[in-house]
C-alpha cells in the first residue's frame, strides 16, 4: 500500500478518535495536506506534510508510513514524525496554559447583597 485516504490515516494515526471525527476536521479547514486545504477523499502518501489543528495546539508531521487500520498507539507514532519546530510551539503553548490563572479564580465566592445591587443596577442602565 502506497496511499490512503488522509481521513482514514489521521484516524489510524490516532489524531482522532473516529473516521468521521476525521472527516468534519478536513471539511472544517482544520487539515492541510502540503499547505493546501485538503478533502477527505485526499490520498497521503509517505513523504507528505500535514498540517493538524486540533482546539488550540498545531501539530506538523511528515507521514513516514501508511496504514489503514487502527492499531495500538505505539504502532500508530510510527506512522508520522512531528517537525521540531511544531514540538516547540505545542510545548510552549502547553506552558503558558499551566502557567494562566484558572478560570474564576478572580471571583471571590457568591456575590453579596450589594455586589447584585450593583449588577442589577448596571443591567438596567444598559437596557
Amino acid at each position: 500500500m502506497e496511499k490512503v485516504r488522509i481521513d482514514k490515516w489521521l484516524w489510524a494515526a490516532r489524531f482522532f478518535k473516529t473516521r468521521g471525527l476525521a472527516s468534519e476536521a478536513i471539511q472544517g479547514g482544520k487539515v492541510t495536506l502540503g499547505g493546501v486545504r485538503a478533502k477527505p477523499a485526499k490520498e497521503v502518501r509517505v513523504g507528505d506534510r500535514v498540517e493538524v489543528t486540533i482546539g488550540q495546539a498545531t501539530w506538523t508531521v511528515d507521514v513516514r508510513a501508511i496504514a489503514d487500520r487502527r492499531g495500538p498507539a505505539p504502532e500508530a507514532r510510527l506512522l508520522y514524525e512531528e517537525t521540531p519546530e511544531s514540538r516547540a510551539a505545542r510545548e510552549a503553548l502547553a506552558a503558558q496554559r499551566r502557567l494562566a490563572p484558572a478560570p474564576g479564580a478572580d471571583l471571590r465566592g457568591r456575590p453579596t447583597k450589594r455586589d447584585r445591587r450593583q449588577m442589577d443596577a448596571t443591567r438596567h442602565r444598559g437596557g
